[in-house]
C-alpha cells in the first residue's frame, strides 16, 4: 500500500514497512514542513489579478498557507479563488490602490470580500467562506464602500459629513432630527437681544431675553417658515414696545410664531 494524503492540508500518511531508510525524508518534507507553513506560513499575492491557489498533495502550495497577504496595487476587484474544503485563512488586503479583493471557495457563488486596508479571519462553513472576525468600521471616509461580508449583508457606504461615536460630541447644523429621545433632557442657550430696533430673529436661539434700554420698535430679522421663538421681555421704567414690521403672530407670554 502507497502512502496516501490527509483530506484537507495534503499531508503525508506514510504506510508500515513502505518507507524503509527514507522515512525521515518524508516526514520531514511531506508532514513537518507543511504542518508549519499551514499554521503560520504567509501566500503573498503581487501580480494585480484573479488568482487560483495552488493546491498539491504532500508538497508546498498556496492554499495550505495560513495566511494569505494581498500587495498589489489596482483599482479593480480582484477574486482569490481557495480549495472547496475546511480551512481558515488570515486574509490581509495591503493593496497599494484602492482595490478590493474577494476570497471564495471553488464553485461558490459568494465568499468574502475585503476593502483596501481590511484585515479578517475567513472560515469555511461547508459552502462558502464567511467572516469570523474583521478589522473593518462600520464608516470609513463618506462614499467608502465596506463590505460586512457574505454573512452580515451587503456592502454599506459611509454617509457624507462627520460621524462621531456614541460618547463623544457633536454640533448638528442643518441636520433632520426625525423621532428623537432626550433621555437626559436637554439644556438650551439664551441669546440677549440690544438696542431699540433690534432684528428679531430665531437663528439666533430660541430662547431670547430683552431688558429694554428705551421706547423700542423691534423688526424682522432672517425668518423661515414653521419657525418661533420665544421672546422674554423686561421693560425696565415701563418703555413701550411697537409690534409693527414683525412675520406671524405675536402669542401672549411675548411668543413669536411663524
Amino acid at each position: 500500500m502507497a502512502t496516501s494524503y490527509t483530506t484537507n492540508l495534503g499531508l503525508a500518511l506514510p504506510v508500515t514497512g513502505e518507507l524503509s531508510g527514507t522515512w525521515g525524508d518524508v516526514v520531514n518534507n511531506e508532514i513537518t514542513s507543511l504542518i508549519d507553513s499551514a499554521i503560520a506560513g504567509t501566500t503573498v499575492l503581487s501580480a494585480d489579478a484573479d488568482v487560483t491557489l495552488t493546491d498539491t498533495d504532500g508538497s508546498a502550495n498556496q492554499s495550505r498557507q495560513a495566511i494569505i497577504l494581498w500587495t498589489a496595487s489596482g483599482t479593480a476587484t480582484r477574486t482569490i479563488t481557495a480549495p472547496a474544503r475546511t480551512k481558515t485563512y488570515v486574509v490581509i488586503n495591503a493593496t497599494g490602490g484602492t482595490q478590493s479583493i474577494k476570497l471564495i471557495g471553488a464553485g461558490s457563488p459568494t465568499g468574502v470580500t475585503l476593502v483596501a486596508g481590511e484585515r479578517c479571519v475567513a472560515a469555511w462553513d461547508g459552502s462558502d467562506f464567511t467572516k469570523v472576525a474583521t478589522t473593518a468600521v462600520l464608516y470609513p471616509a463618506a462614499g467608502l464602500a465596506v463590505s460586512t461580508g457574505s454573512s452580515w449583508g451587503t456592502s454599506k457606504t459611509a454617509p457624507s459629513g462627520d460621524v462621531v461615536g456614541t460618547t463623544d460630541s457633536q454640533t448638528l447644523t442643518n441636520k433632520v432630527i426625525v423621532a428623537a429621545t432626550l433621555n437626559d433632557g436637554y439644556t438650551e442657550e439664551v441669546y440677549a437681544v440690544s438696542g431699540t430696533t433690534p432684528a428679531l430673529s430665531p437663528t439666533n436661539g430660541s430662547i431670547q431675553t430683552w431688558t429694554l434700554s428705551g421706547n423700542s420698535t423691534p423688526t424682522a430679522g432672517t425668518w423661515a417658515a414653521g419657525q418661533s421663538m420665544t421672546l422674554m421681555i423686561d421693560d425696565g421704567s415701563a418703555y413701550t414696545v411697537t409690534w409693527s414690521s414683525l412675520p406671524g403672530t405675536l402669542i401672549p407670554q411675548s411668543k413669536l410664531v411663524r
